[in-house]
């Protein structure tokens, strides 16, 4: 799935507000990068058609939600793209991991293992 830089904007700022229309929308953005309530409101509509908002109906507009948590759309993205350019190849897979974590501080990089090694038991139990 690829995301457009003001779709990817959008789904941060929902992800922070958790829900707003259209026109809070425009109005925050309006300050930071301009742009036309029409703009905005097609870009909403185009994440809901990807399944990664949710709209509800409030009187004559939309209310938007993240319909997916971001973790999840990073895992996604993360999924799509590996699987696109390493075909399986888990070794550059793992290596380009690598190179990630290298650019990680130390509290991060001891997150990264500590969910690793928790995975990692995950899977061991399940096996048995």
């Amino acid at each position: 799935m690829k995301l457009g830089e003001l779709e990817k904007l959008l789904l941060n700022y929902l992800w922070r507000v958790k829900i707003a229309n259209a026109k809070q929308a425009h109005l925050h953005f309006e300050k930071i990068r301009g742009g036309t309530l029409n703009t905005i409101q097609s870009t909403l509509d185009r994440l809901y058609k990807k399944g990664l908002l949710s709209r509800k109906k409030c009187s004559h507009a939309f209310a938007y939600s993240p319909a997916i948590e971001r973790k999840e759309l990073l895992g996604s993205l993360i999924t799509d793209i590996t699987q696109e350019l390493a075909k399986n190849d888990s070794e550059a897979v793992l290596e380009a991991f690598v190179d990630i974590s290298s650019q990680l501080d130390p509290l991060s990089l001891q997150r990264l293992e500590d969910l690793i090694a928790s995975r990692k038991n995950e899977i061991i139990k399940k096996d048995d």
